[in-house]
């Protein structure tokens, strides 16, 4: 069969098209087979939710990602196929998301009969914490954080709209600002009730748990401020930084994506962590 130049340049269409979802299914296939190892180790089941920003598009646009409903519904579906007495691990690595959806995820992980442990390799913020504090056992690695939860409206804290609706007289007050602070305060007291209602029922005392609750989400610290695993043991929450080998190389299978230029280098592989030879290159010893 005879290929013309046209016919060539179609097949290089085809074979760069392609090329991305080979791809992308050869590192699901790798998700997987770590997924099962940890699982196989734990006697677990684990359940990941990350959102980095990935291309995965057939063009390879970037997409970045937060807690939605669609995660609500697919964990929610991962816990009903889960037998009631397995231990869930849940890794966790998120911005944050909807209220809502992190909130059923929550209630239906501090319901379970089963062990849960959440891992969080390098953030989970916002609602990613409120998904952390339902946990019986929060592992953490040592520069990882976790955030406050306090609610954002519009954009800004909830109780910062709140406290300038009452600090300026109401006549300097626009009604716009006045029903954003109505809404902030029922979202300061949902969510520190929730947090309360999460933290109890996994067996902190109601006196620590109002505790826990007023530090994470009245708005005492800004909604990026990163709580790190010793001073989460320090509010009082079950934190450990024995993090498992495996959480990272899951890690290593979600890239960023690759059209964007690096802006760090370094050798990707373990060193002994014995001093380095000094000696100049080419000198010999003594």
């Amino acid at each position: 069969m005879d290929f013309n130049f046209f016919d060539l340049f179609w097949i290089y269409i085809l074979l760069t098209s392609l090329t991305p979802l080979w791809r992308q299914q050869r590192i699901m296939m790798q998700r997987m087979a770590v997924i099962r190892q940890l699982e196989r180790r734990r006697r677990s089941r684990v359940i990941t939710l990350i959102h980095r920003q990935e291309s995965i598009a057939l063009l390879g646009i970037p997409i970045s990602r937060y807690i939605d409903i669609d995660d609500s519904e697919q964990i929610l579906r991962a816990i009903k196929l889960t037998p009631p007495e397995m231990p869930i691990d849940l890794v966790l690595h998120t911005p944050g998301g909807l209220v809502l959806a992190a909130e059923q995820i929550a209630h239906a992980l501090v319901a379970r009969e089963g062990p849960v442990t959440v891992f969080v390799p390098h953030y989970a913020m916002s609602g990613g914490t409120l998904l952390a504090l339902a946990a019986d056992q929060i592992v953490m690695d040592e520069n990882a954080v976790l955030g406050p939860v306090d609610p954002q409206i519009g954009g800004y804290a909830a109780a910062d709209i709140v406290k300038v609706a009452e600090t300026k007289p109401i006549g300097d007050v626009d009604d716009k600002t006045l029903i954003l602070a109505e809404v902030g305060r029922k979202a300061l007291r949902q969510v520190y009730d929730t947090v309360v209602r999460i933290t109890t029922a996994n067996g902190i005392p109601e006196d620590k748990a109002r505790e826990i609750a007023d530090l994470l989400s009245t708005g005492r610290f800004t909604h990026d401020y990163p709580i790190t695993a010793e001073e989460a043991q320090k509010m009082g929450l079950r934190v450990s930084t024995d993090m498992p080998a495996e959480i990272y190389q899951l890690m290593e299978l979600y890239p960023q994506p690759p059209s964007r230029r690096p802006s760090v280098g370094f050798i990707p592989l373990p060193y002994d962590g014995r001093p380095a030879d000094r000696r100049e290159p080419g000198r010999r010893g003594d």
